[in-house]
């Protein structure tokens, strides 16, 4: 975003809007209502160095927000112009791997007497049975109670006492007072727990669980050590003073394959020890069930593998108010069987995978929303992702700063494991904002999109309708159309309206699926490349259409070169005169025979071929080259065995420019192929011709009753 690296203006994110505090315009965005206001370190004050901007994977700068940060050494210091009134500060930062230390804190000049410690405990992450994943999972967030009030205006600063610090952004917030004990509740220090953390309050917290079933459990302010997790947790309230003042430390919490349900877990903390990801340990807040007509609010989740792994019963669960940070793994994964599950208004950093899920396997969601959440920093996968699943809807969210492996929002039939159940009924993906979103995707050495809806392992057959879109500052593309496991299924029932796109890398619509969008108000400015890149993968795969439903602007061009990839900021390059125009473009046709499809005529390949429909003249192949050319040259190929004999077909050239109106380039006649002289033919097209889709229409095979084309291929030069 343009505001966050302008010199002197402090960038803050509140109530789940960006918000430059300054001279830099406001960015409005969806998002949670957030009890604190974030200002990043590189529009603050400095003795430091700033790092980035960088999306390069691997990259301290590219796992930062805003894809910057400031680094400071011994006596260097960060200082923040406060946003907002406050009395705590949570710091996002940086340490080199195996070190800690500490950083001073000044308010207006004058140092605190504590301290906030800094680790890399929590950081430098590796998943190598993860395809292209690198060490990531670089940051940390460390928080502190000020002790005081600080007024919007009055400055705090960080100073490193020896170690490295990179410090990426800090979240200024009013704390509440801590909350009383509710009447009638059964606290845990009845039950012996310690609140000192220093001895083990697990027994305590599962007799105080069992002795107030039908009410409250009471966890007053302090630290509280759990060595295992708690089962059997139904009909029961879990409630604490607020999530800066009771705190339960550990790695965890509920683990429970079943539950009556009606559990409320509120206003407390749950922070981990968990160092790395290990899949086969529930090292999660909860794992598993916590039955129907649950809620988890107002909390604070840190440092465990996920917050929350739901499977079973969780049907009308409603996840709000919470903040998730830190995980080595996913946020909250919906993983399969969600029923009316609401997840709200929660705020989530440092994901290292998905920072929000549905994952449709055993069972499908159902039902089920991710409405108004901020996301930011997810370091290994997508913002958010919807895996398979039925009638599911991604509402109002704010997700910024995507890296390796992943898209802001990704609608997906990947399915990792079976049984699966694809994507069914109506998707709704509406009033989304993605800031600095899509990222390189290592495996596939090509870029991935701000929102991509995939065709992994299955075609996409719901209805997916994105609306109200607003996509900023993305490093590629805007809108991704893929089969992301290279096997060509399709894309289709996609419609896209009323987006605004600002700023991209290299292109609006990066389409690789054969299959179909509708696209209707979609507004474009500063494209770095091209509008489309339309060349479907594997090349011969089928095409991907793109209808013009009317209202769409600044994103007409399509990138001309399939053989290549745009790199940001790279104009549309001039055709080569010696390039074959047609090889890898999209290819469709009035019909096929069996696996002969059209995308095997400029696949590149003379020994595959089309083969229309047998005993049905006339049959048309229809080629998309991308852009209106200057075509002067056609070459015609049949497979060059002579098993193939000589033969004559009859064809008809047809050019458009915008693929429904065709008029007739060259008029039926006769060509003859014959595997002594290569199985080739070639039509001279007049001087004045400019098309864009190619048609060749044939009338007759003296061969073999169908039209017949190995390669068709098309040059600028005659």
């Amino acid at each position: 975003m343009t505001a966050l690296t302008s010199a002197g203006a402090a960038v803050a994110l509140a109530a789940g809007t960006l918000v430059a505090l300054g001279s830099v315009p406001a960015q409005a965005a969806a998002g949670a209502t957030l009890p604190f206001t974030s200002v990043e370190a590189e529009s603050a004050t400095t003795t430091g160095t700033r790092i980035g901007p960088d999306h390069t994977q691997g990259s301290l700068a590219s796992e930062a927000s805003g894809r910057q940060a400031v680094r400071i050494t011994a006596g260097q210091r960060v200082e923040f112009t406060v946003p907002r009134t406050a009395n705590a500060l949570n710091l996002a930062h940086s340490v080199p791997d195996g070190q800690s230390g500490t950083l001073n804190v000044y308010v207006n000049g004058t140092r605190l007497s504590r301290t906030l410690a800094v680790t890399s405990k929590y950081s430098y992450v590796d998943t190598g049975w993860i395809a292209g994943s690198r060490t990531h999972h670089f940051y940390d967030n460390a928080r502190l109670l000020l002790g005081q009030t600080v007024q919007p205006g009055d400055k705090v600063a960080v100073e490193s006492t020896g170690t490295q610090v990179t410090v990426d952004v800090a979240d200024f917030e009013q704390v509440a007072a801590a909350a009383g004990q509710p009447a009638g509740s059964v606290s845990v220090t009845s039950k012996g727990a310690d609140p000192s953390g220093q001895g083990d309050s697990t027994q305590a917290f599962r007799d105080a669980i069992a002795a107030a079933q039908g009410g409250t459990v009471w966890i007053p302010p302090g630290d509280y050590r759990i060595t295992s997790s708690l089962s059997g947790v139904q009909n029961v309230t879990l409630q604490g003073a607020g999530s800066w003042y009771s705190v339960v430390h550990t790695s965890r919490f509920i683990d429970q394959s079943s539950s009556a349900g009606t559990v409320r877990i509120r206003d407390f903390a749950v922070i981990g020890e968990v160092t790395e990801r290990v899949d086969s340990n529930p090292d999660n807040f909860v794992n598993g069930s916590l039955g129907p007509n649950s809620t988890v609010s107002g909390m604070w989740i840190q440092h465990l593998k996920v917050g929350l792994w739901l499977t079973g019963n969780n049907d009308n669960l409603v996840v709000e108010n919470n903040r998730i940070l830190d995980t080595t793994a996913d946020g909250l994964n919906l993983n399969g069987n969600a029923r009316g599950v609401r997840v709200r208004n929660n705020f989530l950093r440092n994901q290292g995978d998905d920072a929000l899920a549905m994952w449709s396997l055993y069972a499908p969601d159902t039902n089920s929303s991710f409405d108004n959440n901020t996301i930011t920093q997810p370091n290994l996968a997508n913002g958010i992702a919807v895996y398979g699943g039925t009638d599911l809807a991604v509402r109002n969210n704010l997700v910024s700063d995507t890296n390796a492996l992943g898209s802001g929002i990704a609608i997906s039939n990947q399915k990792f494991l079976d049984p699966f159940s694809p994507l069914a009924g109506t998707i709704t993906v509406d009033g989304n904002t993605l800031v600095r979103t899509g990222a390189i995707n290592p495996n596939w050495n090509h870029p991935m999109g701000a929102l991509r809806v995939d065709s992994y392992d299955s075609a996409v057959n719901a209805t997916v309708n994105i609306t109200n879109t607003t996509i900023t500052d993305s490093p590629y593309s805007a809108f991704e159309f893929v089969s992301g496991g290279g096997q060509g299924h399709p894309v289709r029932g996609v419609t896209v309206s009323g987006a605004t796109v600002r700023t991209t890398g290299t292109v609006v619509v990066q389409a690789e699926a054969q299959g179909a969008a509708t696209f209707r108000d979609v507004t474009a400015t500063q494209v770095g490349a091209a509008g489309v890149y339309n060349c479907p993968y594997p090349a011969n795969s089928g095409a991907f259409t793109l209808t013009d439903g009317g209202g769409n602007s600044g994103w007409s061009s399509t990138w001309s070169d399939c053989s290549t990839w745009p790199q940001p900021g790279q104009s549309n390059p001039q055709p080569d005169p010696n390039r074959n125009l047609a090889k890898g473009r999209p290819a469709t046709a009035t019909g096929s025979q069996d696996v002969y499809t059209p995308g095997k005529a400029v696949d590149g390949d003379a020994n595959s071929y089309w083969e229309s429909a047998n005993n049905a003249f006339p049959q048309s192949l229809t080629v998309d080259l991308g852009s209106p050319y200057a075509v002067r040259r056609l070459v015609l190929k049949l497979p060059p065995s002579s098993a193939w004999g000589a033969r004559t077909e009859t064809v008809a050239v047809l050019g458009s420019t915008d693929g429904s109106s065709f008029s007739t380039v060259v008029g039926a006649q006769g060509y003859r192929f014959d595997p002594a002289t290569g199985n080739t033919a070639t039509v001279i097209l007049p001087a004045n011709t400019n098309l864009r889709h190619l048609r060749l229409t044939v009338t007759g095979n003296t061969g073999w009753p169908a039209g017949q084309f190995s390669e068709v291929e098309a040059y600028l030069t005659s």
